[in-house]
């Protein structure tokens, strides 16, 4: 058992390795598939908060929004950095999740004989399954979340949602893109049958994502306000 799971391991740093090395010389090719779709899920996403906002009703009680109703700190940029960590670890887990349903179980199965052999096949099974219930579950929450944020807002502020989702896509576009890399890395790779690129591609995703969301956290907190309290009539 012992000199299975070592060469399960073994095998995945190799495909690991090998993943990079291969990227190395076309790196630009591979980072702009990975962003274009992240950024098409952002989009979706942004135009889903739109319609969840009409739908929602707003929330009367009084907002506080740093920057707008007290004054901005770097404190404020914890809560967000925050969310956005557990987004990113939430996504990064899918990711390599998808990394030992295509790429790992295989291997262990094919080690592994009778009753052993089906639960390593079903685990693989379940991880994907575990990766799309990931993806349907980020979507949805966020969708509910920012469209019930994005009607309180609006509300408070007395300006439409429409404006609301443009005064927002200075910071959201970045913010939501780099969210997305790691899902948008498995969804290529999968659609390719390229699992074992998925534990490299997480890395990358992540290094590449966390100063992305951080230039974003700081958009939000120092410059969001002030383009809400230009288009607003109520501040």
């Amino acid at each position: 058992m012992s000199t299975a799971n070592e060469h399960v391991f073994s095998h995945g740093m190799r495909d690991t390795r090998e993943t990079f090395e291969a990227w190395n010389g076309r790196s630009w090719a591979v980072l702009r598939g990975w962003a274009a779709l992240s950024l098409a899920i952002a989009l979706v996403l942004l135009g889903a908060v739109w319609v969840v906002a009409g739908l929602l009703t707003p929330d009367r009680t009084p907002i506080h929004m740093p920057g707008l109703t007290e004054p901005s700190g770097v404190g404020d940029l914890t809560p967000i950095l925050w969310r956005n960590s557990l987004v990113l670890a939430l996504h990064a887990t899918a990711c390599v999740a998808g990394f030992i349903a295509g790429a790992s179980m295989p291997i262990a199965a094919a080690q592994r004989t009778g009753f052993s052999r089906w639960i390593h096949v079903k685990a693989g099974e379940f991880a994907i399954l575990f990766v799309a219930a990931v993806t349907l579950f980020s979507l949805s929450t966020q969708a509910l979340y920012l469209g019930f944020q994005g009607a309180t807002i609006s509300f408070q502020l007395e300006i439409s949602h429409a404006l609301l989702i443009l005064s927002v896509l200075p910071h959201a576009i970045p913010e939501l893109t780099a969210l997305f890399l790691p899902l948008a890395a498995w969804l290529i790779a999968s659609r390719r049958g390229e699992w074992n690129q998925l534990l490299a591609a997480t890395f990358i995703t992540v290094l590449l994502a966390i100063p992305v969301l951080l230039a974003a956290a700081t958009t939000e907190v120092y410059l969001w306000p002030h383009i809400l309290e230009a288009l607003s009539p109520a501040v």
